[in-house]
C-alpha cells in the first residue's frame, strides 16, 4: 500500500517516520555514549566537593581538567601524545600488514595453516610483558623495539579473525565461483573478501585495542616520551591527577582511532542485510 511520498511498511509506520526516527538516534547516539561517563564524573565532583573523600588519591574531575590545561600549556600533552600516536600508527600498520599476509594464506590454505598455526597459537599465549627484554636486547632501548612489541599485539587478532573468518565462508559460495571457474585472485576479490570483510574490520578494532594497551607497556618499560611516560612521571613525582590525566587521554585516543576504522569501513559494509541499531 503507498500514498503519494509515503509508503507503508509491514508493521504499519511510514517509511519517513522511521527515516526520521533513524536520524535523531545518530544525532542523539553521541549524548547517550557520553551520558554515563558525565553522570560518573559530576557524582564524584560532588562527593568530593561535599568532604566525603579527599580526592587526593583519586582527584575530582575538576582538579583532572585544570592539569590538562597545564600540561597544554606547557606543551607536554601536545608532543607526547604525537610521539604515542606515531609508535601506535607505525605498529598497527606492521602488525596489521604481516597479519593480514599470513592470516590469508592460512585461511585459504590449509597445507600453510597447518605449518603455521599450531607455532602461531603458542606464541599468542606469551604475555606481552615477556617480549620486552627480549626486543630490548635484539633492538635496543629506543623506538624500533617499541614499535615492534605494539605490533606483535596487533597481529593476533587481526591473524586469528581473518583466517577465521575465511574458514567459516559459506561452501556454496565457493562452490558457486567454482562453478563459474573463477581464478584464485576472482575468488578471492569477489566471494572471500565481501564475505570476510565484516570479521575483518572487527579483527582490525581488537587488534587496536591491543596496539594500545602494548603501547602502554613499552612506553612504561622505558621511554622518554609518550603518554606512558607520563603515567611513570606521575607516579615518580607523586602526581594522581596526571596519572589519571594520562589515562583519560589513553581512553579518548583510543575510541576515537576506533571511530575512524568503523567510519572508514562503513562505505564497504553497506550491503549488509544485518540487525545494527545506530
Amino acid at each position: 500500500m503507498s500514498v503519494v511520498g509515503m509508503t507503508i511498511v509491514a508493521d504499519g509506520s511510514p517509511t519517513r517516520e522511521r527515516s526520521i526516527g533513524n536520524r535523531w538516534l545518530r544525532l542523539t547516539r553521541p549524548v547517550l555514549g557520553l551520558l554515563l561517563p558525565v553522570l560518573l564524573a559530576a557524582a564524584w565532583e560532588f562527593i568530593v566537593r561535599m568532604g566525603w573523600a579527599s580526592g587526593r588519591l583519586a582527584p575530582p574531575p575538576s582538579v583532572i581538567f585544570a592539569e590538562f590545561v597545564e600540561l597544554a600549556r606547557t606543551g607536554d600533552l601536545q608532543s607526547n601524545t604525537l610521539v604515542t600516536l606515531a609508535r601506535v600508527a607505525a605498529g598497527f600498520a606492521l602488525g596489521v600488514t604481516t597479519a593480514t599476509i599470513i592470516g590469508a594464506a592460512a585461511g585459504y590454505s590449509p597445507m600453510v595453516r597447518r605449518l603455521l598455526d599450531p607455532s602461531l597459537q603458542a606464541l599468542r599465549a606469551i604475555p606481552s610483558i615477556a617480549w620486552v627484554p627480549l626486543f630490548v636486547l635484539w633492538l635496543g632501548i629506543f623506538e624500533a623495539s617499541k614499535v615492534t612489541l605494539i605490533a606483535v599485539g596487533v597481529f593476533f587478532p587481526v591473524y586469528l579473525g581473518l583466517m577465521g573468518a575465511i574458514q567459516s565462508v559459506d561452501r556454496k559460495l565457493v562452490e558457486v565461483g567454482r562453478a563459474f571457474r573463477l581464478s584464485d585472485v576472482a575468488m578471492v576479490w569477489r566471494i572471500l573478501l565481501p564475505a570476510v570483510l565484516p570479521a575483518y574490520v572487527i579483527s582490525l578494532r581488537s587488534g587496536l585495542g591491543l596496539g594500545w594497551m602494548f603501547v602502554v607497556a613499552a612506553e612504561i618499560m622505558g621511554a622518554s616520551q609518550g603518554l606512558g611516560y607520563l603515567l611513570v612521571d606521575g607516579q615518580q613525582l607523586g602526581k594522581p591527577a596526571e596519572i589519571v590525566a594520562a589515562i583519560v587521554a589513553f581512553a579518548i585516543l583510543g575510541k576515537a582511532t576506533d571511530w575512524l576504522i568503523a567510519l572508514a569501513a562503513a562505505p564497504f559494509l553497506r550491503w549488509e542485510d544485518v540487525v545494527r541499531q545506530d
